[in-house]
């Protein structure tokens, strides 16, 4: 029988990037257990949507998270990221509100 969850890969991703703004794509890799190369096309992927936001802190960068945008899925719009987050562990506040556009 094949492996599976119940959570995708860009969602584990985004939980941690919420939980730990400072962490590295490389550290993310050994903490869920996927490549680096895979963790830095999914933030790269949350990045082109809109869904996080990196800002250079000087050598690292940190990532915020637009916790106000809808999810993606057609059938799950309705529910904004925040609220998933917060399902999988999130307890902090998005430091940036997204208003579901795209500036």
């Amino acid at each position: 029988m094949s492996k599976w969850t119940f959570v995708t890969n860009h969602a584990v991703v985004l939980t941690y990037l919420a939980k730990h703004p400072s962490i590295t794509a490389r550290k993310v890799a050994l903490e869920i257990g996927i490549t680096e190369r895979a963790v830095r096309m999914i933030i790269a992927d949350l990045e082109a949507e809109g869904y996080i936001v990196k800002a250079k802190e000087g050598r690292r960068i940190r990532y915020s998270v637009k916790a106000g945008l809808p999810l993606r899925h057609s059938t799950q719009q309705q529910m904004q990221v925040g609220k998933l987050l917060k399902l999988l562990g999130w307890a902090g506040k998005s430091t940036r509100k997204g208003s579901g556009k795209k500036s």
